[in-house]
């Protein structure tokens, strides 16, 4: 549910998006930024940190001026800050660590911003397991069991301590932690579905459409 306007949210959850990266696969577009279902896919990801009760959103990459009246659109008053790894497209473990200097609330939700269908109801699912077994956090697995590192809720403490990892994998980085693994029914769209290459963009693209027309199909039928 959306937060009145004009009112300040809070503060005891975060998010942190990572929105860097070099996307070489997609010609070097801004992926972040590629509209799904008539909206960026950045902002998406966005409202459903929002929706979830995050009060501060922090994105890893170029800056996204916008970001905070698309939030501010959908009732959702939200600190939204912007930082960069370096140098910057340096891989998800320094952008994970570039954000966390930002991060104040005691939990947070990591996630890429290329998942187009995430809701808030997914990350609710996630902080529930998390704090209902007391663990370090937990994250989402998708319909083929693999661990889905950047759809994720953790205790904000446990991830700034990890100080001596020298490797380059959130798997490595996070795996020691061993999360609550979360498992959602996929409904129509897969929460876990990113777009990385091209194919990838012109398949949501068209699973966004069909979610359109089917709900404007159901709009029809019960009027």
């Amino acid at each position: 549910m959306a937060a009145p306007a004009g009112t300040q949210r809070a503060g005891s959850l975060a998010a942190l998006v990572l929105a860097g990266g070099r996307a070489r696969r997609l010609g070097g577009a801004d992926k972040p930024g590629i509209a799904i279902a008539g909206r960026p896919m950045v902002t998406a990801v966005a409202v459903a940190a929002a929706g979830a009760g995050a009060g501060q959103l922090v994105v890893v990459g170029p800056p996204r001026p916008g970001l905070a009246g698309d939030l501010a659109a959908q009732g959702y008053l939200v600190a939204v800050e912007c930082t960069t790894e370096q140098p910057p497209g340096a891989g998800p473990v320094p952008a994970l660590r570039a954000g966390l200097q930002l991060v104040a609330a005691p939990w947070l939700f990591l996630l890429a911003a290329d998942l187009p269908f995430l809701r808030d109801s997914h990350l609710r699912a996630l902080l529930t397991a998390a704090r209902g077994q007391r663990a370090s956090g937990a994250m989402l697995v998708d319909d083929r069991g693999r661990p889905q590192w950047l759809a994720s809720c953790w205790r904000t403490a446990d991830l700034t301590a990890l100080t001596g990892y020298q490797g380059s994998s959130l798997g490595g980085l996070l795996g020691p932690l061993r999360p609550v693994e979360v498992t959602v029914a996929p409904d129509q769209a897969p929460p876990w579905l990113d777009c990385d290459t091209p194919q990838d963009v012109a398949a949501a693209r068209a699973l966004g459409t069909d979610l359109a027309e089917r709900r404007e199909a159901d709009d029809e039928h019960t009027r």
